[in-house]
């Protein structure tokens, strides 16, 4: 990840309790998405597996290095022996106690394997690659997810002073209705029409404040945050309007993690197989010997053996392994190989074709929501002019109560449109990023 904002904000994260963090009450976008990168669980999964794949890593190296091992042993023995000779006579000798100290150390270290162990190190170094591909790709769609639910949040708020904004309008509509009841200008069903109207906007407004608090539960699940923690959002959305379509689709093979993961695979299969095909050629190896044998006899019966006897020292040579048959296993090997890349081949282009249809399709939706926010935005306006007009001339007596809630509908609509619009746009700028891959850039 490159480095910004983000790795700054990261670790002051590192260093603050989520409560003293949350405490300043505004919790902005760029705050959610390091408290989401720090603490989801998703992401921490795929770090161990990352770090198992670095650990091996490290090892690497052992593979070019010599297997040295040691082996002693030390028996004591107690026999009796017997023994018969052609010329009749016979030696016989019971509790015979002898010692046997044995030690040797020994030295294996392969020369040349058909340079199966470069490869070998040449895959472990993939593998990290692909865990970090891996921990990217669980990043953009933890963070793509904290802002869905972030900008929800945001909408529902907008949402919540629209209701609130019904509710000033509501309550006008009360007093001036009684108002005219009290001079004789007016009805009651006016009257009692105006507080049954105010009485839904009250009600809409209680069930606005609940969708936000569990959404807000929702937010802090992701985060992984405890639920106590309490916290405001910001009050508007910005919208990334440059985006172009010939610029997501041309960069997506060097952003899209699902097809740098569908390619570091084919990268480490092709590893894979070389180190199959390593197995066709022999194996050199050189190979050394440092042996130590003391045996130590208390009493013999054959004269020519030994009382004592000790041995010891060092030989070296060159060992060849040449494979000759090992009923075709290693074709067979080879083969899969071959078709797993033949697989991973078709599934990349297969996930590139559906890809470019996604990102297409999420684009066409963008600019579409684009032209609806931009008519809704003037629309609004409109509506606004038209309550205030209304509200004018129901106060001067020149319209009745059903024009004034005629337009105050029209006035709801239109704010639930823009509203919709404005958010719309953002998801699909999101699923336009995440499928691209620069989602957190």
């Amino acid at each position: 990840m490159k480095k910004s904002w983000l790795l700054t904000v990261m670790i002051g994260l590192a260093l603050t309790p989520a409560q003293y963090l949350f405490a300043q009450k505004i919790l902005t976008v760029e705050e959610a998405i390091a408290t989401v990168l720090k603490n989801n669980y998703d992401i921490e999964l795929l770090r161990n597996d990352s770090a198992s794949y670095a650990l091996d890593k490290s090892y690497a190296k052992a593979a070019f290095m010599p297997r040295i091992n040691s082996t002693t042993g030390f028996v004591l023995n107690n026999n009796d022996q017997l023994q018969k000779f052609t010329d009749g006579t016979k030696r016989e000798r019971k509790a015979i106690r002898s010692n046997n100290l044995t030690g040797s150390v020994q030295l294996n270290w392969t020369l040349f394997n058909g340079h199966k162990m470069v490869t070998t190190r040449e895959k472990l170094n993939e593998f990290v690659k692909l865990g970090d591909l891996a921990i990217k790709n669980q990043m953009i769609t933890s963070v793509a997810s904290l802002l869905v639910n972030y900008y929800n949040i945001v909408h529902q708020k907008q949402q919540l002073k629209a209701v609130e904004e019904q509710m000033s309008i509501n309550e006008e509509r009360v007093k001036l209705s009684e108002k005219k009841l009290s001079v004789g200008l007016g009805a009651k069903p006016e009257l009692l029409q105006a507080k049954v109207d105010l009485n839904a906007q009250k009600s809409a407004r209680l069930k606005q404040q609940t969708l936000i608090a569990q959404l807000k539960e929702q937010l802090n699940l992701i985060m992984n945050i405890p639920s106590a923690v309490g916290y405001e959002v910001s009050d508007s959305i910005v919208i990334n309007n440059r985006l172009l379509l010939q610029d997501l689709i041309s960069s997506l093979e060097s952003t899209s993690p699902t097809l740098l993961l569908t390619k570091k695979n084919i990268d480490i299969s092709q590893l894979v197989m070389k180190e199959r095909k390593a197995d066709r050629y022999p194996i050199v190896s050189f190979n050394s010997n440092y042996n130590y044998s003391k045996t130590d006899n208390q009493a013999v019966v054959n004269p020519f053996t030994p009382l004592y006897s000790r041995n010891n020292g060092f030989n070296y040579g060159l060992g060849v392994t040449i494979p000759i048959l090992n009923g075709l296993n290693t074709k067979r090997l080879i083969q899969q190989s071959q078709l797993e890349i033949s697989f991973l081949k078709l599934s990349y282009q297969s996930q590139q074709a559906t890809l470019n249809t996604n990102i297409t399709k999420a684009f066409k939706e963008y600019t579409m929501q684009q032209q609806a926010l931009l008519l809704e935005e003037d629309n609004i306006l409109l509506a606004k002019e038209n309550v205030f007009i209304s509200l004018e001339r129901y106060r001067l007596g020149v319209s009745t109560y059903l024009e004034l809630r005629e337009t105050q509908k029209s006035l709801e609509d239109a704010y639930t449109r823009l509203l919709a619009a404005r958010y719309n746009t953002k998801l699909a700028e999101i699923e336009l990023l995440r499928l691209n891959g620069n989602l957190m850039q």
